[in-house]
C-alpha cells in the first residue's frame, strides 16, 4: 500500500482531496460510507486515512488514543507536528482542533510493523456495516434512517505490549451498542497478535444518530443498496 497517494504534506500542512480520501475508504478500507463519496454534500475525509497518515508520518506508540473532535474536509489544511508528544491536538487552517493524539509509551517507527498494522485495522473498520452494526441494531432493536444513514466515528485507541516481527491479525473480539432515545454509541473491540501470540488489543467508538424502530425490510433494502454500491465501484 502506498500510503502517500492519499494525501498531500508540504511544511507540515497536511491536506486531503474528495478523489484522494475516497479513494482510499473504497479501494483500501472498503468503507462506502456515503459521506466519502466524492460528490457528498456533507463530505468529509474517513477518520482510518487520518489514523494511517498520524502513525506513517510520527509513528507508533505503545498506548494511542485518537479522538475525533470535528469532521475533516477536503479544505482543511491541517498542521502536523514534527513527532509524537503525551498529548496533543491537530489543527486546521482556523486553529480549530480536529484530531487528539494522546500517546504513551516507547515508540516504533518500523515501516513493516506499521503499515501492516494499519492495513489490517483499516480493514477491520470499513467491515462496521453492515457486517457488525446490523447485527448490533436487531439486538436493540432499532436502525439508523436509510434515507440518510449517519454514522460518525468518535474515537479509538490502541495498546501494544510488543512490537514483535512477524505475521500481524486483528481479531474482531466483540461489540457494544447503547441506545438513548435516537442516538446511540457503538464500541467495537479487537486483539492483535503476532504469529498466534497476543500483543495488544484496541477498540473504535462511533456515534449513529436518527435512530428509530427495527424493520427488517428497511435494513435489507439498505444493505442490497450500499452492496449493489460496492459492487459497482469494483466491477
Amino acid at each position: 500500500m502506498k500510503l502517500q497517494q492519499f494525501y498531500s504534506i508540504e511544511k507540515q500542512q497536511l491536506r486531503v482531496g474528495r478523489e484522494q480520501a475516497s479513494h482510499f475508504a473504497k479501494s483500501i478500507a472498503g468503507d462506502f460510507n456515503p459521506l466519502h463519496d466524492t460528490n457528498a454534500k456533507r463530505f468529509c475525509v474517513p477518520g482510518d486515512l487520518l489514523f494511517a497518515v498520524a502513525l506513517s508520518e510520527l509513528g507508533l506508540s505503545q498506548s494511542m488514543q485518537f479522538s475525533f473532535d470535528s469532521m475533516v474536509t477536503d479544505q482543511s489544511q491541517l498542521s502536523l507536528p514534527q513527532a509524537l508528544s503525551a498529548e496533543f491536538s491537530i489543527l486546521d487552517q482556523n486553529d480549530k482542533p480536529q484530531l487528539t493524539i494522546r500517546s504513551a509509551g516507547s515508540v516504533s517507527h518500523d515501516a513493516d510493523f506499521i503499515e501492516g498494522l494499519i492495513e489490517r485495522y483499516v480493514q477491520f473498520s470499513g467491515r462496521t456495516f453492515p457486517d457488525i452494526l446490523v447485527e448490533l441494531m436487531r439486538q436493540e432493536g432499532v436502525m439508523i434512517n436509510p434515507a440518510r444513514p449517519l454514522v460518525i466515528y468518535k474515537d479509538m485507541a490502541i495498546e501494544i505490549n510488543s512490537f514483535a516481527s512477524g505475521e500481524l491479525k486483528l481479531d474482531f473480539s466483540g461489540a457494544t451498542m447503547d441506545v438513548a432515545g435516537k442516538k446511540g454509541s457503538v464500541k467495537l473491540n479487537f486483539d492483535l497478535s503476532v504469529d498466534g501470540n497476543n500483543i495488544g488489543h484496541g477498540t473504535k467508538s462511533m456515534v449513529v444518530s436518527g435512530l428509530r424502530p427495527y424493520e427488517q425490510g428497511a435494513i435489507d433494502q439498505l444493505v442490497a443498496e450500499y452492496d449493489a454500491t460496492k459492487q459497482a465501484y469494483r466491477s
